[in-house]
């Protein structure tokens, strides 16, 4: 057919780590943000705490944060605002599509919008791989330490930008039900994008 192409979605379960447990203590963590800052989850115990591994080589992240829906960006500023920790994470490797200098990671920042707490340097990947992250985006939402959620950004695995209005937000919707003093409603969704490029 011409001019057409596909777009592979990647679907993985949950978690791979059997160390990470919906409803159980997250597992402990020390990174470097590339504002040179060290962030300790240990600092965040009484903090709700959104993870979102990215890679903005990967389609899918592209479709969250490069339409004009900023979608990524608008959840970032609508939660920071009230106080949610939002760290995103490179796990990519070096050499690897998604690693990026400390410079080119400010640069895309600074580009896209960002509105994360910080963007976390992960390349040897052992952050990555202590969560079980699969996929870019892959997100964990974390409420004074205990893992509440994990899994997918929303319920329409697609590149298409045009998706993002119809689609049901996982994440704002467990992070809105926890700002209101509830308790997380789905806690868990298929994750779908681009591997970790580990």
């Amino acid at each position: 057919m011409k001019n057409a192409f596909w777009v592979l979605v990647i679907l993985f379960p949950l978690c791979a780590n059997a160390d990470v447990v919906i409803d159980k203590p997250a597992p402990m963590f020390s990174l470097k943000g590339t504002d040179g800052k060290t962030y300790s989850l240990d600092s965040f115990k009484e903090d709700i705490v959104v993870l979102e591994w990215i890679n903005h080589d990967c389609p899918f992240v592209k479709k969250h944060y490069n339409s004009k829906y900023r979608n990524m960006q608008s959840l970032q500023e609508e939660f920071t605002k009230k106080g949610v920790k939002w760290f995103s994470i490179g796990s990519s490797a070096k050499g690897k599509q998604g690693n990026y200098t400390v410079k080119e990671w400010n640069g895309l920042s600074k580009s896209k919008g960002s509105k994360a707490t910080s963007v976390l340097l992960d390349e040897n990947g052992e952050l990555g791989k202590l969560y079980g992250a699969k996929v870019t985006p892959h997100m964990f939402i974390l409420n004074k330490g205990i893992l509440v959620y994990a899994g997918g950004i929303d319920n329409k695995p697609s590149t298409n930008p045009r998706d993002i209005p119809s689609a049901k937000n996982f994440v704002k919707t467990a992070l809105n039900e926890l700002l209101a003093g509830g308790s997380v409603t789905t806690k868990s969704s298929t994750p779908y994008g681009c591997s970790v490029k580990y």
